[in-house]
């Protein structure tokens, strides 16, 4: 019988040549949160946690905290682990984002694991394939404020997103002010043209009030989706932008249990549901979530922002999505889910990324080989670990 031998946590760091930056902050830096899981006969198993954004802290979480409750277990036995993990996790006091973004790895490891034990993708043992591509969109269009000139060099950078064949893209709005936000929609919708999927990214920058008024703006350039108008604890302000626009709204990426979403779905206060498997309790995490949201005829658009592994582990979770709602010519955001491809500077997941995770004419294949179906490189670990 395989059992867990070994849990190990690689926190990886990357120096960026220029910071990029949205609302909140701007970095010059990247991180990932990797986790190794090996077993006794000789499996090994990669999960990614907290979509970039956990640090050294959450690696020695990991290895300090929940390895314990995994090593000597059986893999296939995932309920039981996950029941370990989140009784420990309530009784320390740590049901937070944090503990569930760091399980978050460590539960995706294990399914790589189960996968290469029975020669299966992963999405045949999450129940099954509906689709065997996705319509990615390039996040991309950060504030670059060292560039020489700002504004042209998004709209370059949006030109070069269509030159390379995608047809949707998402840029970030909050970090001016509103009036200078609009003027820089206006100018990368005219840069790509009216048949171009547009969405806008706010991650919380705005009070409601401020986010009808910056909204109103965005359908006017025909925006497909206003994310994160407000700050994530905000479900009132939340609802009030919802009902004041006709564009949809979207947002939960940084949201951790089923219990954090709970209130999300049932008062429906988006229209679109972001879940990330990096940082919602996995892959098991995210089916959990992605049942409520249908339940209550909601969209779930995966949230993805990290290596090949966590966009390995999102592809497998997007193949399950249903579309909602059924229909006969299901279509890419009325229906069919759009899936987020990273297009920020990040030396990491370039050094890890294989071409077959790439778009290609805009649109990401799921990966067929074992588990995940990526192959991670030592050398590439050795030459970003800090420890």
């Amino acid at each position: 019988m395989t059992r867990i031998a070994s849990v190990t946590a690689h926190y990886l760091r990357a120096e960026l040549a220029e910071p990029f930056g949205w609302s909140v902050y701007t970095t010059p830096i990247r991180q990932a949160l990797l986790i190794e899981v090996r077993t006794d006969d000789g499996l090994v198993g990669w999960g990614e946690s907290g979509s970039g954004t956990l640090s050294r802290a959450g690696a020695v979480f990991v290895e300090d905290v929940l390895a314990p409750l995994a090593i000597g277990e059986d893999p296939f036995d995932l309920d039981r682990i996950a029941q370990k993990v989140a009784m420990t996790l309530d009784r320390a006091g740590w049901t937070g984002d944090f503990g569930v973004q760091a399980w978050s790895g460590l539960e995706v490891a294990l399914w790589d694991i189960m996968g290469k034990a029975v020669g299966r993708p992963v999405s045949q043992l999450l129940g099954g394939r509906v689709r065997e591509r996705v319509m990615a969109y390039a996040t991309g269009l950060y504030y670059v404020p060292t560039a020489h000139d700002p504004t042209a060099a998004r709209q370059d950078e949006a030109r070069g997103y269509v030159a390379a064949g995608y047809r949707a893209m998402k840029m970030k709005v909050g970090g001016l002010s509103p009036d200078a936000d609009l003027r820089e929609v206006a100018g990368i919708r005219a840069a790509i043209g009216p048949d171009v999927l547009l969405m806008a990214d706010a991650n919380g920058a705005y009070d409601s009030r401020t986010a009808m008024q910056v909204g109103a703006g965005l359908q006017e350039q025909g925006v497909a989706w206003f994310e994160e108008p407000v700050q994530r604890g905000d479900l009132e302000g939340y609802l009030e932008v919802r009902r004041a626009l006709s564009l949809s709204i979207s947002g939960g990426e940084h949201l951790g249990s089923l219990n954090a979403f709970r209130e999300y779905v049932a008062r429906r206060v988006v229209d679109i549901l972001q879940p990330d498997v990096a940082n919602c309790g996995g892959l098991g995490g995210s089916r959990r979530i992605a049942a409520l949201a249908q339940a209550f005829h909601m969209r779930v658009f995966p949230h993805v922002w990290g290596t090949p592994v966590a966009v390995a582990a999102g592809l497998h979770f997007a193949a399950t999505l249903p579309s909602t709602p059924p229909t006969m010519t299901a279509t890419p955001l009325a229906q069919e889910p759009l899936f987020e491809f990273d297009s920020t500077p990040h030396p990491i997941r370039d050094a890890l990324m294989a071409d077959a995770l790439r778009p290609h004419d805009g649109w990401l294949a799921i990966p067929n080989g074992p588990g995940l179906g990526v192959e991670v490189d030592p050398a590439v670990i050795r030459h970003f670990a800090v420890r």
